[in-house]
């Protein structure tokens, strides 16, 4: 369970260790930029797309509802938020195997097991949805794996919650792990590192972002590897002030100097930091702490600066009509939220909840063109249908649990 105060109320301690940290002194681009130039590890899939910073946003599902991320909206009607993180799971220390655990509380519980509902929609909007993970006070964190295995193992625990539920990717927060609680070790100078070089390998075309902040902050390279080489993003982590987070290997476009808590951070303050993220050409610009109440006034202020534009805030975060697959014949099982027209590789499907080999049924829109694939990037056999197909067993050759990309027109 997590057992933190909420980020707003933190914000003395976290200008006090803005004192104690070394933090030194971001472009919506249709494309994530890679962890480095020239990495392998490249991020492949889209992000929403205008131009300026990406904006993100944190929501403390404890108290609010995170699929309000998806309810906000240019005046152009692209979404505003980029990327949605769902705050938090927690690393738990499990004293008896002497192992760290990922552990979600009730609230987080509900909106992963309730995807459909909360994550989906917002996916839908093209917004990425990440999973925060931060200490629980039992020892246990990012900066304090005994071995490369352990930190190998627990990678591979964050990597099959963001499969299991169709997330785009983990953000890292080192607080509240109380090191050295429970007869664990203190931050090492290579746990981190392992602990995200193994990430990237499980989970090559996700995004991994750095809350800048933590026994992290200043442990970000081993052995000639560094965390920038790794992480998609970092960002500062002291609501209402500018500073660049100091993270090798990220350049501009991959750092957020602002970041504001919507709840406390003055709207002036807020759309004075936009302005100089735009004017310094950073690329990312971080908000906190949604609320459930409409805000779309307060966000303006960022998204004028950011974009040109003002925020709405709507109701609806799924398309009025679309493509739906089903796990099971006949339409049973499980299904995905509603698919737009558009052309879906396997990482793009997942966002709607589409699982790879998995489909047996679909309905389809009258007039609406649909052709699956057996494989990704629309490649290997194909079937095109134009009307509902309730059973894929009977398509020649058969296609039940063997589509892995789709062309809706």
């Amino acid at each position: 369970m997590k057992a933190t105060l909420p980020r707003g109320l933190r914000q003395l301690a976290l200008l006090s260790a803005l004192l104690t940290f070394c933090f030194s002194a971001c472009k919506k681009a249709d494309d994530l930029p890679s962890p480095a130039t020239g990495s392998p590890d490249a991020v492949t899939t889209n992000a929403v797309g205008v131009s300026g910073p990406k904006t993100v946003c944190y929501v403390e599902v404890n108290n609010n509802d995170f699929s309000n991320v998806g309810k906000y909206a240019l005046a152009s009607g692209q979404p505003l938020f980029d990327i949605g993180i769902i705050f938090a799971a927690n690393i738990n220390y499990n004293t008896s195997t002497q192992k760290a655990v990922l552990s979600f509380n009730t609230q987080v519980t509900n909106v992963l097991n309730n995807r459909a509902t909360y994550i989906q929609p917002v996916q839908a909007k093209g917004i990425k949805v990440l999973l925060s993970i931060l200490g629980n006070h039992q020892g246990a964190g990012v900066c304090n794996f005994p071995t490369q295995a352990a930190a190998t193992e627990f990678a591979q625990q964050l990597a099959d919650a963001v499969n299991t539920y169709g997330l785009d990717g983990i953000d890292f927060d080192d607080e509240y792990a109380d090191y050295g609680t429970n007869g664990t070790g203190q931050p090492n100078a290579y746990s981190f590192v392992y602990l995200v070089t193994a990430l990237r390998n499980l989970l090559p075309n996700k995004i991994i972002s750095f809350y800048y902040y933590g026994p992290a902050a200043s442990r970000l390279s081993y052995n000639g590897v560094t965390v920038g080489s790794k992480v998609n993003y970092s960002w500062n982590a002291v609501y209402g002030t500018y500073s660049v987070p100091n993270v090798a290997g990220l350049g501009k476009s991959s750092l957020g100097p602002a970041a504001v808590d919507i709840q406390s951070t003055s709207a002036s303050t807020a759309a004075s930091l936009a302005q100089r993220t735009k004017t310094d050409g950073y690329g990312i610009y971080l908000t906190y702490n949604l609320p459930n109440t409409n805000v779309s006034s307060y966000l303006s202020g960022i998204s004028n600066a950011l974009y040109g534009q003002a925020t709405t805030y709507g109701t609806s975060t799924t398309p009025a009509s679309g493509v739906s697959f089903f796990a099971d014949a006949n339409y049973g099982g499980a299904a995905t939220t509603i698919i737009p027209k558009g052309n879906y590789t396997l990482s793009q499907l997942q966002g709607y909840g589409f699982v790879n080999d998995w489909a047996s049924s679909v309905k389809i829109p009258s007039g609406w063109t649909v052709t699956l694939y057996a494989d990704d990037n629309f490649t290997g056999s194909s079937w095109t249908l134009t009307a509902d197909k309730s059973d894929f067993t009977t398509l020649s050759p058969t296609a039940n649990d063997k589509v892995s990309s789709v062309k809706i027109q």
